[in-house]
């Protein structure tokens, strides 16, 4: 140790670093503790070196005394670090709960459905598509409706849309329950569900092919729609793969009815806003139900207006009859018969259930196809007479 008058300072020879004050070190056989420095020092200080002391034991012991008591007394208080706090683990939120699964159920048949039936309706039938009258007009399927004579047929037509932009989700009948419900079509920005129902021409059972919106104009696939291209001239050509089966199966659900749900994309265009039938295709369909020719009963599941031009037209040019049917004309309803349509069809139905809050169809209590009255046998004439007219 070694010192000059208050700036004296203390050397050790197994320390490294310079004593500051108020450090305490403690030593064990060669080893030592140095209470406050500056407060030792002051009480005289000590020329003698510890490298002199540290051969007699007692010397050097009560030279370790006498400093620590002097620390004490001089009020030096040990610095302590104190302990850092443990670290408490906080588990972050758990995520939010998964939304369950969208199971999809059939619609509420007060909703968009328009009317029920006890019976499946007929296969469609098979007929050609007329070509596009006018550009921008959107191509709507036929399909079999219901009225309380039966099923009749609502010929496929040529719609000019409600806006740009919108895209028509063809009708279909579904089997809810014990009976079949018909849910109606609508206008929206993208094609719902139909049923799975293959009506043709780009309908294939889901979604349209048929055309596209473009902006603001409608470009029609002249693969699969029939356009005449003097007449629309936004075209293109695309060949679609149909992986469907081709069938005329004209049902959703049921016995024999075809198996399809929704597809998700599906799902979000039934929940986006929708835009009914416009006025010409409901008067296209009054027509339809005003003409007995189109009563499958009368035509046998083939009418003979299986496709129209434009809506409501049923008698203009263009007007096309499905593959196989009979020629048909219409009789007015003061010439036709009385007899109920259903007499000849044992186990028909009745009556078709409407449903509340949906227009019901004007249609005739019995419509019938006209029957020429059979001509009776012309009495034979007397002998040796010639028939009236032939004679001579």
């Amino acid at each position: 140790m070694s010192g000059t008058g208050d700036s004296c300072c203390l050397r050790f020879r197994h320390a490294r670093r310079r004593i500051a004050n108020c450090d305490v070190m403690g030593v064990e056989s060669g080893g030592l503790l140095v209470g406050c420095i500056q407060s030792i020092l002051r009480v005289g200080c000590m020329a003698t070196s510890l490298k002199n002391l540290h051969g007699n034991p007692a010397v050097h012991c009560a030279v370790l005394s006498i400093l620590a008591a002097t620390a004490l007394l001089a009020g030096c208080v040990v610095r302590v670090a104190p302990a850092p706090p443990p670290r408490v683990y906080v588990a972050p939120p758990p995520p939010p709960p998964a939304p369950p699964p969208v199971e999809y159920s059939a619609p509420d048949p007060g909703a968009d459905a328009a009317v029920q039936a006890s019976e499946p309706p007929p296969p469609l039938p098979d007929y050609e598509q007329p070509p596009c009258p006018v550009e921008g007009y959107l191509w709507t399927p036929g399909y079999w409706a219901y009225a309380p004579a039966g099923y009749y047929w609502v010929p496929g037509t040529w719609v000019a849309p409600p806006r740009v932009g919108l895209l028509w989700t063809p009708g279909y009948w579904g089997f809810v329950g014990a009976v079949y419900v018909f849910h109606a079509g609508y206008w929206g920005p993208h094609v719902g569900f139909y049923g799975g129902v293959n009506y043709g021409f780009g309908y294939v059972g889901t979604g349209y092919v048929g055309g596209r919106w473009v902006g603001g104009a409608f470009h029609y696939n002249q693969a699969i729609t029939r356009v005449n291209v003097t007449v629309v001239h936004n075209t293109y050509n695309e060949t679609v793969i149909n992986n469907v089966t081709v069938n005329r199966v004209s049902y959703n659900g049921g016995a024999g009815g075809i198996a399809a749900r929704p597809t998700a994309q599906e799902r979000i265009a039934a929940q986006e806003s929708h835009v009914p039938p416009t006025p010409m295709q409901q008067q296209h369909v009054q027509q339809a139900v005003r003409n007995p020719a189109l009563f499958a009963h009368a035509n046998g599941g083939r009418p003979a207006i299986a496709a129209t031009v434009r809506p409501a037209v049923f008698n203009g040019p263009g007007a096309v009859s499905a593959h196989g049917a009979a020629a048909a004309t219409f009789q007015p309803a003061a010439s036709r018969p009385s007899t109920p349509a259903n007499a000849a069809r044992p186990g028909a139905p009745r009556n078709g259930a409407l449903v509340a809050g949906q227009p019901r169809v004007n249609a005739p209590a019995h419509p019938q196809a006209y029957n020429a009255p059979k001509q009776k046998a012309a009495n034979p004439p007397p002998k040796g007479k010639r028939p009236p007219g032939e004679e001579r």
